[in-house]
């Protein structure tokens, strides 16, 4: 396959994958469910599905990776789960707006986790995204204050640190984590059930969250997760931005729940940040190559 190619592959699997994920958060939200009865059923089919997956490659592959390799694995798998209860909390305690808004801050967070972990120190551009994000931040969750959000936009930001803590342990093992995502559903999906036997199941259209557990989820992790192979970090950092920008549309036009100013505010500071700092990436990865190009031709 040719480099135009490649790329062009590249390309259409992240934005498929992340035009999936932007029904996400609208599919939970239809099946007007208790939390729990949610978690249970969305990490229980997600789990179901990647499993059986991992299964039918395992029988045409013995190269296929680990569910959940090593102490490194399980670490991750555990930081998911985490992300995963944190995520559906938030779902149910603030606005769909809110919530993919500061879910956006993972990215920075994820910098700043490689600076101090990692020894990765980021570039001067990079510092200055940080402070402008944490800024949107700090208007999205000052807004809340009062209002009975706040608890919500707690939840988005610890699931938000539980996924850049995963994504950092991932890249300091160097461990193939392809499913180790899914796996990490295990951990929610046993919590939801001892909170189901004691609550009951409540949902009243199972269908919309099964179909978001069994097709969407799986399908937008593995568009997402095979990205990287044929695009840039950050060429696949611009498609995760579709949910951030197309839920909260989804949401108003489902649900007409319109986001208040100063969470646009501070949505819009957030979202501008992140485009213009995947830009910049984006364009001093290209000045490294043609330097390289022009060092070590071919």
């Amino acid at each position: 396959m040719s480099s135009h190619n490649a790329h062009t592959k590249g390309l259409l699997l992240t934005a498929l994958g992340g035009l999936a994920l932007t029904i996400d958060i609208p599919l939970i939200r239809l099946a007007h469910g208790e939390a729990w009865t949610i978690l249970l059923l969305r990490t229980g089919c997600t789990f179901v599905a990647g499993l059986i997956v991992w299964a039918i490659w395992r029988s045409f592959s013995k190269n296929a990776p680990q569910l959940i390799p090593g102490w490194s694995g399980l670490v991750v798998a555990t930081l998911y789960g985490l992300g995963a209860i944190a995520f559906i909390t938030a779902v149910y305690n603030t606005s769909t707006a809110n919530l993919v808004f500061i879910l956006a801050f993972s990215t920075m967070f994820s910098a700043l986790l490689s600076w101090l972990f990692l020894k990765e120190r980021p570039q001067p551009l990079t510092l200055a995204a940080m402070a402008l994000m944490i800024v949107g931040i700090a208007i999205i969750v000052g807004d809340s204050v009062g209002t009975g959000n706040l608890f919500g936009d707690v939840m988005a930001l610890c699931s938000a640190l539980a996924i850049a803590c995963a994504i950092t342990v991932s890249r300091a093992s160097g461990r193939d984590m392809g499913f180790t995502a899914l796996t990490g559903v295990l951990l929610p999906f046993g919590l939801a059930a001892l909170m189901v036997s004691r609550t009951g199941f409540q949902v009243e259209a199972p269908w919309w969250i099964v179909f978001n557990g069994a097709v969407i989820m799986p399908f937008a992790f593995f568009c997402l997760a095979n990205g990287p192979k044929y695009i840039s970090g950050p060429e696949v950092a611009m498609f995760y931005l579709l949910e951030t920008v197309l839920a909260p549309v989804w949401i108003w036009m489902i649900f007409a729940e319109t986001p208040s100013r100063n969470s646009l505010i501070g949505g819009v500071i957030l979202i501008v940040t992140l485009v213009a700092h995947s830009l910049w990436q984006l364009h001093e990865g290209r000045k490294r190559r043609a330097a390289l190009t022009v060092a070590y031709p071919a």
